[in-house]
């Protein structure tokens, strides 16, 4: 058997922050240069329905990097940012 296939391919936190970024902008039809790591979800237009979006979206993609990712609900509510959901994902995919 090879090891390849249960070995998640490498990311860092730049490619997470695209990730986010990217995927928000599609759910808000925005563009991702106007998605700032700084700024609130809310200030950004995103209700709870739109991060709920993100959060599949995220789930889909970043399953390629780690089988079976996932973001819990209880964590979902603590994210306000995409600086906080770009450093969760990070802390949970074990971006150094």
């Amino acid at each position: 058997m090879s090891p390849d296939a249960t070995t998640p391919s490498s990311i860092d936190r730049a490619t997470i922050l695209g990730i986010v970024r990217d995927q928000l902008a599609e759910i808000l039809e925005k563009s991702p240069d106007d998605i700032v790591e700084d700024v609130p979800f809310s200030d950004l237009g995103a209700d709870s329905l739109a991060l709920i979006e993100l959060v599949e979206a995220l789930e889909e993609q970043l399953a390629t990097y780690s089988a079976g990712f996932h973001i819990d609900d209880e964590d979902l509510e603590g994210l306000t940012s995409v600086r906080e959901a770009v450093n969760y994902v990070a802390a949970k995919l074990q971006v150094a």
